[in-house]
């Protein structure tokens, strides 16, 4: 018996090291492999989402390569949506999204960010009969010489449609001019958010931003999908 009790008891020991050595090699393993905890509180994109992620880099919109955005950054991830107008199916999809987003928000009249948002926002405005103002870049030198075009009263509260917010800053050159003109700003809608400081710029000037997806989620689901491999993964949440 005394012999049985000491054979049992080596053989727990073994079966104990072993199990350690694996459990050790597993967190070793997910370490090597940049496996994080996962964030209960960050959403997983829906179904739609997943899909319309899917369907932009099948169209070559969202890119990975090496780029420069307008705030200078350099980036390994582009997103370009303004080819979208020539996908109606996909296009249509998209203005979607926003129509989703924008049923809670208060709003008398919408206004798309020069130029990429333009197309969507007349999508939008056309296809729900919203009254829509149109900022240009510049001043005309010629006739009216307008910065602003379309019929507007002061106080009135003008919602803008992004495509695509990274910091932020031309989102800001948007709402001075609106804003000078007696107009309110309260929310900002878009399609993607790069979370790369655009949120906190919004914040900061009181807006509150409304985003259909995330650089997180756009990384995530094409991962999951094997449409980008795991060092494209990496460099891209490295930005973050």
């Amino acid at each position: 018996m005394h012999y049985l009790h000491l054979h049992e008891s080596a053989y727990e020991l073994r079966f104990s090291k072993n199990l350690i050595y694996i459990t050790n090699y597993i967190l070793s393993y997910a370490k090597i492999m940049g496996f994080k905890k996962l964030n209960s509180n960050r959403k997983v994109p829906n179904m739609s989402k997943a899909q319309l992620i899917l369907d932009l880099f099948a169209k070559d919109m969202i890119k990975f390569g090496e780029f420069t955005l307008k705030s200078g950054k350099k980036s390994c991830i582009y997103a370009d949506i303004r080819t979208s107008i020539s996908y109606p199916v996909l296009f249509k999809s998209i203005c979607n999204e926003y129509s989703k987003i924008m049923k809670n928000i208060h709003y008398n009249m919408i206004c798309g960010v020069p130029y990429s948002a333009l197309a969507i926002a007349s999508a939008i405005a056309y296809e729900h009969s919203i009254p829509m103002l149109l900022k240009r870049k510049e001043a005309k030198e010629y006739g009216t010489k307008k910065i602003l075009e379309g019929a507007y009263t002061p106080g009135q509260n003008c919602l803008l449609i992004e495509d695509v917010i990274t910091t932020g800053a031309s989102l800001i050159e948007t709402t001075d001019v609106l804003e000078g003109h007696g107009l309110k700003i309260t929310d900002v809608c878009t399609l993607i958010d790069r979370n790369q400081g655009g949120r906190e710029t919004m914040l900061e000037h009181g807006y509150k931003l409304h985003s259909i997806m995330n650089l997180v989620d756009i990384i995530e689901v094409l991962y999951a999908e094997n449409k980008i491999s795991f060092q494209e993964r990496q460099n891209a949440l490295a930005l973050l």
